[in-house]
């Protein structure tokens, strides 16, 4: 399956922190201090320091390897939106705060990273000050510097070049409606982001953003010098900061990491440097590397998978410990853009999936795949359980004939007989193949025509990405995780018009008064916000049905039997890397 789209963060955590408001620099929450604000301080650190704890009976040396089915779109700071691939820079590049997790409950804790606090903001909420850890080196042993934060934040308003990365700052970053970074005009200045010394970070807003210092983990906040910045090659030789460095990259098919010597665990909350070195191969075949790391023969014993285990492979799991099970709040969806397809098509189209069907061949299982009903996930705040009559992620569709005979009616009667749906399949993933036959299969029984585009897997993500590309069905996002925990980093971020321009809009919808609503609920202290997304979540669904939920995900990936310290990454759904060490090295 195409792998889940940015962090995701567990309900308790979640809920905590909606209610309340942003972190103090002195370890308090300002905003209510109830018993939710209490369960928020649990979840807010910020005096963490380094180094981390060790894990009980870590060893050090060796390779792990990861088979990866998909391939990572891209390792550039600045456009890093999936989650496999955040996990992956955390072993390389550093942000200004980070997720730890709570080794006795595996919660996500908010945690001061290259920063030295969880930021300060001003009485009006329109300035963060952070307060910057000296003394910090890149692996080739040269300082960082306050400025190579700024270039960072200024280099992700190159949005025509970083396209597929996040776009919070475009949205409320001062001038971030009119700032087009540092390559358009060299050296032209940015009100934004000023750093008056090597200690401090300095962030202006244009509206209030009470969630910068979880949306400061991402990592596009790492450090870059603007010296070595090589623009759309910089990945290939990013800067690193973290326990590894980059040994190699040839994009979309292996990625190599050796331990960075320059790298400081006393400054480090988070992270630990048990193995040698990684060594990431991308595209592979989904069962056959998953079976792979089951077998754990030879080197496959140090190996991981982190996608979902096929259903097709339950039987061949001996240990159960090799599947590593979590929380992956997220949901995944069958995206239609409405600027090229007619609403009452839509719904034609959601009348006619084969749901059932779906879930069968796409090899999914009822523990990690939860019809759903909602686009918000009943993880997150603001979810409100409803379901709309064919929009329960059940039922037969196209497949059974009277349905199918519905549905071509109704299209011949608007006038729509024949319309013309199409999307992009990879052509080297066996199961995402069937799923696009499946899918084929039934829409041309309802009467509609397709046309499925094959491509590699290498490609794959770029070109779902594009939203002008020339396919109606299936642009990502398709499906979506809590970018932190909150309900606005939802149905702001995917369903306003302004999403389309950043990469984001699931369905591309264009609706002014739509987004009337969305800025209206917005606006609202945190707790009125809970109460309003949802029936906003249903409103959406109901009159625009930019998407159909298909389930909500949750994890159980497999991993190999030498692996130690396998646990689930609630901010991301699959294996936390950092902590992993090899039982026999």
């Amino acid at each position: 399956m195409q792998w889940k789209r940015i962090t995701a963060v567990a309900a308790t955590v979640m809920l905590a922190v909606a209610a309340c408001g942003s972190p103090s620099s002195n370890g308090g929450v300002k905003g209510n201090t109830d018993g939710a604000g209490t369960a928020q301080a649990k979840a807010l650190d910020p005096t963490a320091k380094g180094p981390a704890p060790e894990v009980e009976g870590a060893k050090k040396g060796g390779t792990i390897t990861v088979l990866s089915d998909v391939s990572v779109d891209t390792m550039d700071p600045s456009n890093i939106y999936y989650v496999d691939g955040m996990q992956i820079a955390k072993l390389y590049m550093r942000a200004l705060t980070q997720y730890k997790l709570d080794p006795a409950t595996g919660k996500p804790i908010l945690v001061p990273d290259l920063a030295a606090d969880l930021g300060t903001k001003s009485a009006d909420g329109l300035t963060w000050t952070f307060k910057l850890k000296q003394g910090i080196k890149y692996d080739d042993g040269t300082i960082v510097k306050a400025a190579d934060y700024a270039y960072s934040i200024k280099r992700s308003f190159a949005h025509e070049l970083f396209d597929a990365g996040p776009a919070y700052q475009l949205d409320f970053f001062k001038d971030g409606d009119t700032y087009k970074g540092p390559f358009e005009k060299k050296g032209a200045p940015y009100a934004g982001v000023e750093t008056p010394d090597e200690k401090t970070l300095i962030i202006h807003l244009r509206k209030k953003f009470d969630d910068l210092p979880f949306y400061a983990s991402f990592p596009m906040f790492t450090p870059i010098p603007e010296q070595a910045d090589t623009q759309s090659t910089y990945e290939l030789h990013a800067k690193a900061t973290g326990p590894y460095k980059i040994d190699s990259l040839t994009p979309g098919a292996e990625l190599t990491l050796v331990k960075n010597p320059n790298w400081d665990p006393a400054t480090d909350p988070v992270r630990h440097q048990y193995v040698d070195s990684w060594d990431f191969k991308f595209s592979q075949d989904l069962i056959k590397s998953q079976r792979q790391v089951l077998a754990s023969n030879g080197p496959d014993a140090s190996a991981l998978n982190y996608t979902n285990l096929d259903a097709s492979l339950l039987a061949e799991v001996k240990d159960p410990s090799q599947i590593i099970k979590g929380q992956a709040p997220c949901v995944y969806t069958f995206p239609m853009d409405s600027r090229k397809i007619p609403l009452e098509v839509r719904r034609l189209i959601a009348k006619a999936y084969p749901f059932d069907e779906y879930r069968k061949v796409a090899g999914l299982t009822p523990q990690t795949a939860i019809p759903a009903s909602t686009y918000i996930p009943p993880a997150t705040p603001g979810y409100q359980k409803y379901e709309l009559p064919g929009l329960t992620g059940t039922g037969k569709g196209a497949s059974d004939p009277a349905i199918a005979a519905e549905v071509k009616d109704k299209l011949k009667e608007l006038g729509q007989e024949n319309f013309q749906l199409s999307w992009y399949y990879p052509t080297d993933d066996t199961v995402q193949t069937q799923v696009s036959q499946l899918r084929a299969q039934a829409f041309e029984k309802a009467g509609f025509k397709v046309r499925t585009i094959g491509v590699v897997k290498a490609k794959y993500r770029g070109l779902i990405g594009k939203q002008s590309g020339p396919v109606n069905i299936g642009k990502s996002p398709n499906n979506w995780c809590a970018d932190w925990p909150s309900g606005t980093s939802w149905l702001p971020v995917l369903y306003k018009s302004d999403a389309i321009a950043s990469g984001n809009s699931q369905g591309q919808l264009e609706d002014k008064g739509l987004d009337a609503e969305i800025d209206k609920v917005s606006a609202l202290p945190p707790e009125q916000q809970l109460k309003a997304w949802g029936p906003l979540d249903k409103k959406i669904m109901q009159d625009f049905l930019p998407s159909i939920p298909l389930y909500y995900a949750a994890s159980a990936v497999p991993v190999g039997k030498n692996i130690g310290h396998a646990i689930n990454d609630m901010t991301q759904g699959i294996p936390e890397f950092t902590s992993l060490y090899l039982k026999q090295p």
